[in-house]
């Protein structure tokens, strides 16, 4: 198995961690955190550092992925990602093998697919996207690099989401528009029109 480490450790991250060991593709070493005291460990998986550590743990590792959740912000994913790309780390797409992502779609690196997800023919992922469970990205939508797509969401037919976007839970999107980049869309929200960048939408 490929060797791998994760970047935060709390409820997201074991979340990611239960979709990685479902993949059965790679070996989690361990986890990086801001703060080494602020937890031992995570479903019995060490801190093996802080985020300081990431250049040293370069020579020794060659992949990452950041398991840090994204709600009001993706500055701190966005942060991390650049450093981690500097650094030449290799950041996997993850695909939960309970998840459907279509040969005519494209996903890019840093992002993970959890459980339950429908990615549908046309569409497009952008970077360090969290498309969490059973959310649905229906044909021809695209989603922007640093996303998150949250549980339940449905990304209808050739909907554009910005980057930076958070799209909350059970969020439906009407086919055909566009939401701006840095917004962030409420639980529950229906969106029928296009959203300008950097709005908050709460239902």
């Amino acid at each position: 198995m490929i060797e791998i480490f994760l970047i935060g450790s709390g409820g997201h991250a074991r979340a990611c961690i239960d979709v990685i060991e479902c993949e059965r593709r790679f070996k989690i070493i361990g986890l990086i955190e801001k703060d080494v005291s602020l937890t031992k460990n995570n479903l019995g998986y060490p801190i093996i550092g802080v985020d300081d550590d990431l250049e040293k743990l370069r020579n020794k590792y060659k992949n990452a992925f950041i398991t840090i959740g994204q709600i009001k912000s993706p500055d701190t994913r966005i942060k991390l990602y650049k450093i981690l790309d500097k650094l030449h780390f290799n950041m996997p797409v993850i695909k939960s093998p309970l998840s459907y992502i279509s040969e005519h779609a494209t996903v890019d690196k840093g992002t993970i697919i959890m459980h339950g997800t429908v990615v549908n023919a046309g569409s497009k992922i952008g970077r360090n996207c969290i498309i969490n469970n059973q959310a649905l990205i229906e044909h021809d939508a695209e989603v922007g690099d640093h996303c998150h797509i949250a549980t339940g969401a449905i990304i209808n037919g050739e909907v554009t989401v910005g980057d930076g976007t958070f799209i909350g839970s059970g969020v439906v999107t009407k086919h055909c528009i566009r939401i701006g980049r840095n917004c962030v869309i409420g639980s529950g929200a229906i969106i029928k029109t296009d959203i300008p960048d950097n709005q908050l939408v709460i239902n």
